[in-house]
């Protein structure tokens, strides 16, 4: 059954020995040289698989993958069952001490990754799913291990601009959560924050 179209890959969910998995797949991109595109798209579900992996080593909440198929680009992967954190949010029935508590451990998590030199790349409250009081980091497709302050930094700004998007009405506490979190996680955190303020001033200089 498919659970959802993206433009770089179709997540299924599927079955396997009556346990629940989802199946990602890299679709091909037929404006590309089809041994290249082959060549990237597993590099990709490889590089994925790895950061999934390096997630959980890192105590952060993910997927657990069970195979990694390269003739069809694709991983399976553990089904995690839950609510998106995006739609929790939304909703407005968490009480103001479970949405901050839960932001903070979001920020926490952020630094556990950051720690150990692991990019995210699409960090929403959207690739965030609460199950059974825990947060699990889902779809690291666009990440990659980077220690660089730039890109940890990159990393951050794309939370912060997610947030202002989607959740204006909760932003500034939660976060200002985030930060506490990230900053209890991350020894380095202080200077990747001030680099993804400098990151914000860049963008509104070329606003202008």
């Amino acid at each position: 059954m498919m659970i959802k179209k993206g433009a770089e890959a179709h997540l299924l969910l599927s079955h396997v020995f009556g346990r629940r998995v989802v199946v990602k797949e890299r679709k091909p991109k037929l404006y590309r040289i089809k041994e290249l595109d082959d060549s990237l798209r597993r590099q990709r579900v490889i590089r994925e698989a790895r950061l999934l992996h390096s997630a959980k080593r890192a105590g952060v909440p993910a997927p657990t993958v069970y195979l990694v198929d390269l003739e069809s680009a694709s991983i399976i992967m553990d089904y995690i069952d839950g609510r998106t954190l995006s739609d929790l949010i939304k909703e407005g029935g968490l009480p103001r001490e479970e949405l901050v508590r839960l932001l903070r451990e979001v920020g926490e998590l952020i630094g556990r990754l950051h720690r150990e030199g692991i990019v995210h790349g699409d960090l929403t409250t959207s690739n965030m799913i609460v199950s059974n009081g825990k947060i699990f980091f889902i779809d690291f497709g666009l990440g990659d291990f980077s220690r660089n302050v730039e890109d940890l930094g990159v990393d951050l700004h794309l939370m912060k601009r997610a947030m202002e998007s989607s959740h204006y009405d909760v932003f500034e506490e939660g976060f200002n959560a985030v930060l506490q979190g990230y900053r209890d996680a991350f020894e380095g955190a202080n200077e990747v924050i001030d680099k993804m303020w400098e990151i914000e001033r860049r963008g509104r200089y070329w606003e202008r």
